[in-house]
């Protein structure tokens, strides 16, 4: 498959991309980034892809590498965090695809909702919040989870039940306090 071919079957994943991403950093600027970063890998290296695959789990597996290769980087050189700033995390970016209220009541409680279920999601450790994110929010099958983590698919309902698991009980402790 020649670049031409390539480009316009790539960008059809932009926005599962992107939400993918930004379920990652936490961040739409980051986010954004590291999407970037994806695309401009996966043309460089759109000779590798294999035609007849599924070219979003190919996508899938250069975002979950290049963000692991960012982390590393970044975890070697640490940004300081400014506390004080109520811009940090998704929480304040606000919910990104708002869906229909019927009143002022039901936007607050779909907000906190919303904060909840991303409070709890960012808690998780990252190789579960991958797992969850892929199967959960994506709809990858677990094989394909699988060959875009590189790991046995036992691995991955391990983790994903895991991952579920501690979801549970970190959103029964916020339904607690509402």
């Amino acid at each position: 498959m020649d670049r031409t071919e390539f480009e316009p079957l790539a960008l059809e994943h932009l926005d599962a991309l992107y939400r993918g991403a930004l379920r990652l950093t936490g961040s739409p600027e980051d986010a954004q980034d590291l999407v970037q970063e994806v695309y401009v890998r996966a043309l460089r290296f759109h000779a590798q892809f294999q035609a007849g695959t599924n070219l979003k789990a190919w996508l899938f597996k250069i975002l979950k590498n290049t963000y692991i290769n960012q982390y590393r980087k970044n975890a070697r050189n640490p940004e300081p965090l400014d506390l004080d700033d109520p811009a940090i995390g998704l929480a304040a970016a606000g919910n990104p695809h708002p869906a229909s209220s019927t009143g002022p009541e039901a936007e607050v409680l779909k907000r906190l909702l919303a904060e909840d279920l991303e409070k709890a999601l960012l808690s998780l450790p990252e190789i579960f919040r991958r797992v969850v994110i892929l199967s959960d929010v994506e709809g990858f099958s677990y094989r394909e989870i699988a060959d875009i983590e590189g790991c046995p698919l036992g691995t991955v309902m391990s983790r994903l039940h895991r991952a579920r698991r501690t979801l549970q009980g970190l959103l029964q402790k916020y339904a607690k306090n509402i």
